[in-house]
């Protein structure tokens, strides 16, 4: 999860489940960031194909999150000004 916090340094708790049912391994990680929980999950025959998986869907919401707060940031700065 070193790539998370590469992108996005607020991370307050992480809670990472992994599990195998038979054939299908499955990864599953809760990130808890100040205002919101990202939560994401992936299933695949290897385990290491799942985490890795798992890291890129996680990756894209905090991107995706890091950009949403920091438009609210700068439209409140606009109000300001």
């Amino acid at each position: 999860l070193g790539r998370v916090t590469r992108h996005f340094d607020q991370v307050i708790d992480v809670h990472v489940i992994l599990s195998v049912d038979k054939l299908r391994q499955k990864a599953e990680c809760t990130l808890h960031v100040r205002g919101k929980d990202l939560h994401c999950e992936s299933e695949e025959a290897d385990l290491y194909a799942a985490i890795d998986l798992m890291v890129d869907k996680l990756d894209r919401q905090v991107l995706k999150y890091k950009s949403k707060v920091s438009e609210k940031s700068h439209e409140a700065l606009k109000r300001r000004a």
